[in-house]
């Protein structure tokens, strides 16, 4: 029987999930949270690795020589070393497209809680400035409607599509900065360059890869050009922005705010300037956590084990 060992499972499966998808196809072990220095010891009989964030180096797979197979609970994989996984036969499999609804869902909500202001005026309530209103209603923050709004996406992949398709239903005006040529865009939606985007926008949503060819390019320089009051929001990752250039563009008016669900380090430090920034809503890397989408890496995991062992692995990344 195939022995599998996951490594951080805590974060996908507090105890809501079951893991018989993956016990069905051998003896799994499972770690809710592993260090560095434990992988070795932990995975030296292990035919498959299951990981979420644990990176897995070169000097790993060198120690590991029974290993087969790595099953990345996410579907970004830089936490493992590809081109080692490759020198050593490993296969390296990741889980694709499971939080496209979730993570679009949790950007129409970031993105809505700046125009509705939902928590600032569900606070207000609370302290009594309604009650204590002259009025029938209260307001000292402007609610904004999406409707003829320019919203930018950058990156157009699976998650970037349904946010569209959202956006559009609210009626707000969508243009893409993506690779897609134009005549491969849906109707009514418009290809523009990045700099077009900054520059234009009420909104601009990252939802591109982290690649070492844009590692935080949202810079000083960029947002130098952009619109003034512009909103930005990040659910992609958080290496994407330049933290301390987001930070004095939310102090110094160029943005009207900034909302993520990802930072460039993950928890983040007690001080990292983000968490200490006016107009800034930062949610703890949770729009990919839905019951729903969780079950999925399970099942989606289950099948990229069995496609492996049946000689016809899906879902590759080395």
């Amino acid at each position: 029987m195939n022995n599998l060992v996951f490594l951080d499972s805590h974060a996908l499966n507090p105890g809501d999930l079951s893991w018989e998808a993956l016990t069905r196809q051998g003896r799994l072990t499972v770690y809710e949270r592993t260090t560095p220095e434990e992988v070795v010891e932990r995975s030296r009989d292990a035919d498959v690795i299951i990981l979420n964030k644990v990176r897995l180096t070169a000097d790993h797979f060198a120690a590991l020589p029974h290993l087969r197979l790595v099953l990345v609970a996410a579907t970004g994989y830089d936490v493992v070393d590809l081109a080692a996984a490759r020198r050593h036969g490993v296969t390296v499999c990741n889980v694709p497209a499971y939080s496209t609804l979730a993570v679009a869902q949790h950007t129409l909500a970031l993105l809505l809680e700046h125009c509705n202001r939902v928590g600032h005026y569900a606070a207000q309530s609370q302290q009594g400035r309604w009650a204590s209103c002259s009025d029938f209603c209260y307001w000292d923050e402007p609610v904004v409607e999406l409707s003829g709004k320019r919203v930018s996406l950058v990156g157009f992949g699976h998650i970037g599509q349904k946010v569209a398709q959202l956006l559009q239903v609210l009626e707000a005006e969508v243009c893409v900065v993506s690779s897609k040529a134009q005549d491969q865009l849906p109707a009514g939606i418009q290809k523009i360059t990045l700099e077009e985007a900054f520059a234009s926008s009420d909104v601009v949503s990252l939802h591109c890869p982290l690649t070492p060819d844009n590692r935080a390019f949202v810079n000083a320089a960029l947002l130098a050009k952009s619109r003034p009051g512009l909103v930005l929001i990040n659910t992609a990752r958080g290496g994407l922005i330049d933290d301390e250039a987001v930070a004095a563009a939310l102090r110094k008016g160029r943005l009207g705010s900034y909302a993520c669900d990802v930072l460039s380090s993950e928890p983040p430090a007690p001080d990292h300037p983000l968490l200490h920034t006016p107009r800034t809503f930062v949610t703890p890397h949770i729009a990919w956590a839905s019951r729903d989408a969780r079950t999925r890496i399970v099942d989606i995991m289950a099948d990229n084990l069995r496609a492996f062992l049946s000689g016809t692995p899906i879902h590759t990344v080395s």
